[in-house]
Parts: C-alpha cells; sequence; structure tokens
C-alpha cells in the first residue's frame, strides 16, 4: 500500500488482512494508545489488562483480537495478533524524514568507491577506498566507513555511524547513531614486559534486516569473522565481542555484553543487562531473562535465570551471609546423611 499519512478503514483492514467491523469510510490519520487516541486515531489492545480502558476509548477504531472484538464500543480490526498489525500498520504512519539521492559536497569518497547512484550520501561522510555503497543506501552526516566494505541495498546509517575496514552490512538493515563496527577486538598476551596485542585480522559480517541501537559495538574477529545472522535486532548499547556469532532472528536487549567467540543460536532472546561469558554455545529458542550471567553452555531450549529476585534490603543482607555459609553447610548435610545411612544399616 502506498504510503500516503492518512488511510480509510477499508484501506487498513485490506493491508492488514483484517475483519472489519464498523465504518469502512473512516480517515484514519494516526496511531495512538486507548487512553490518548482521538476519533481520527487507530488504537490497539495486546495485552488483556488494558482492556478495562475499551468502554471509555475515543480511538476511531481499535486492533483487537477476536475474544475482545465484542468489547470494543466502535469500529474494530480484528486480527489474530493485534501486536504484529500494530507492528505493521505503524510503518504505514512512520515520520522518518526523505532523503535525496546524491553526494554532499562536504562528503569525501574514495576515486575507487562504487556508490550507486540513487544512494545518500550526507554532510560529512566519509567513503574508503575499495568499498562498495548499494542501491537507495543512506548515509546520514559524519558517517565513517572505512576501506572494503559492502553496505546492502535499502540499509540505513544514522548520523555518526563508523565502520573500521572490512565490514560487510546486508541489505534493508538499520544501523543508529553511534554505533562502531569492526574495532579491534579485546585480545592480548601476557608477557613479562607487559601486555602484547593480538592483530585482529577478520572484520564483521551483518545479514539483511539487522538493526542495531544506538551506541552498540560489535568487534572484529580475530582470524575469523564476527557474524550476525539475518533478522537479528540488537538494542542500544549492547558490547559484542570478537568472533561472536549470532543466529538468525535472535534478539538482545541493552546493556548486555557478550564475550568472545560465543555463538548464540537462532531466535533467541536476551534481556537487558545480562552478561554471557566467553566461548560458549547457546541452542536454538533459548531465553536468557534480565540480568542474568550465563557461564556455561545451554544445550536444551527454554527459558533460563540466575541471581537473586528483588526484596528488602534486610532480609537481602541476611541472605548474603547465608549464601556465604553455603558450602559449609553442605558438608555438615552430607555428614549427616552419612551418619544417617550407618544408622539404618546398622
Amino acid at each position: 500500500m502506498e504510503k500516503l499519512g492518512h488511510y480509510t478503514l477499508q484501506q487498513l483492514a485490506e493491508y492488514l488482512q483484517a475483519e472489519l467491523i464498523g465504518d469502512g469510510g473512516l480517515v484514519i490519520r494516526g496511531l495512538a494508545t486507548l487512553e490518548t487516541a482521538t476519533s481520527d486515531h487507530l488504537a490497539f489492545l495486546a495485552n488483556a489488562r488494558y482492556a478495562k480502558l475499551l468502554p471509555d476509548a475515543k480511538a476511531g477504531a481499535v486492533i483487537v483480537a477476536p475474544s475482545e472484538a465484542q468489547l470494543v464500543p466502535g469500529n474494530a480490526l480484528v486480527v489474530d495478533d493485534p501486536y504484529l498489525a500494530f507492528a505493521r500498520v505503524s510503518q504505514m504512519f512512520s515520520d522518518i524524514p526523505a532523503v535525496t539521492a546524491g553526494q554532499h559536497s562536504s562528503a569525501v569518497v574514495a576515486a575507487d568507491a562504487r556508490v550507486h547512484p540513487t544512494a545518500a550520501i550526507g554532510p560529512g561522510v566519509v567513503v574508503g577506498a575499495g568499498t562498495e555503497i548499494g542501491e537507495n543506501v543512506v548515509l546520514a552526516a559524519n558517517t565513517v566507513i572505512g576501506n572494503d566494505c559492502r553496505i546492502g541495498s535499502g540499509t540505513r546509517l544514522y548520523a555518526n555511524v563508523t565502520c573500521y575496514h572490512n565490514v560487510w552490512i546486508g541489505a534493508d538493515c538499520l544501523i543508529h547513531s553511534g554505533v562502531v563496527l569492526g574495532a579491534d577486538g579485546f585480545g592480548f598476551a601476557p608477557s613479562p614486559d607487559g601486555w602484547v596485542k593480538i592483530a585482529q585480522l577478520g572484520g564483521v559480517r551483518i545479514g539483511d534486516r539487522v538493526e542495531v541501537g544506538a551506541g552498540t559495538t560489535i568487534d572484529r574477529g580475530a582470524l575469523q569473522h564476527t557474524e550476525i545472522g539475518d533478522g537479528v535486532i540488537l538494542d542500544n548499547q549492547i558490547q559484542i565481542a570478537h568472533n561472536v556469532k549470532i543466529g538468525k532472528n535472535s534478539a538482545i536487549a541493552g546493556c548486555t555484553a557478550v564475550a568472545g567467540s560465543t555463538k548464540i543460536g537462532d531466535r533467541c532472546t536476551i534481556a537487558g543487562a545480562c552478561g554471557i561469558t566467553g566461548h560458549l554455545e547457546l541452542a536454538d529458542g533459548v531465553h536468557i531473562t534480565a540480568m542474568s550471567l550465563v557461564t556455561k553452555s545451554i544445550t536444551t531450549q527454554g527459558a533460563y535465570s540466575s541471581g537473586t529476585g528483588l526484596m528488602p534490603s534486610g532480609q537481602w543482607k541476611k541472605n548474603v551471609v547465608r549464601f556465604r555459609q553455603l558450602d559449609d553447610l553442605a558438608r555438615r548435610l552430607k555428614s549427616v546423611e552419612e551418619q544417617v545411612k550407618e544408622i539404618k544399616g546398622s
């Protein structure tokens, strides 16, 4: 469907393949929450706890699941997955500024770089030697692309992104401001005279339809490439170390750090502020909850957690003392069990 900024409910129903209840001619001019929507807004209900807001909602229409359709007092678009439908329709109302193909006069592009004529090269952009910029790529202001890089068609890099040499990014990716791709991995060997740097000889390979959040860093590999699979989404301020491999359609939330040479499978989710140590493997379909520390490989899909839940500080302090006593308590328990066995045997 062509992006117009306003649509009839009938048009949106056809786009979402939704069942339309109500006035198909109603014009929708924006999206809003159930609490703030007005008569020309489309809202959605994806969580049953907010169903209590439906009777008083002023939205022109609401996206709902079949089980909540009867609760909507007015127009509705009925779909099996309201949140997914909302995600899709939000793209039709996106207000990302349009860009014009061409190269800004202040950009510096190497003579042997290959830049597609439909690409938009913003002010202060630097493109290195041997680099290829694909069709409809957007490089926003002050972005730096090193030598021998590849940027796939339809990919957008926001302002102040830095790609070191030998970084390949696939098609239809979104790289937010402050991202650094291809910095050296943290590789050093100890010597009597201090640390000896290990040259990082690999690159970074990012698949198609990947989104990388602001301030995230993905280090280059030591010998092989660091690899990010198709459809991966990375939140802000994530550290991906050298030689990490992340499988297709996995998602990692903000402030998580993944140490070197770890392999994360397909369709995994890693919540915020997690730590994953190096040289581990996580199977496909593994889900790690927030603030967990992963120190061993996980071979079976499912949800995993570590740490202790929130509790009053006084109780936490008492439990810390007990944690320190666990080893002694375990030995004493083992001794008691052995004594019980002896008594039963006699």
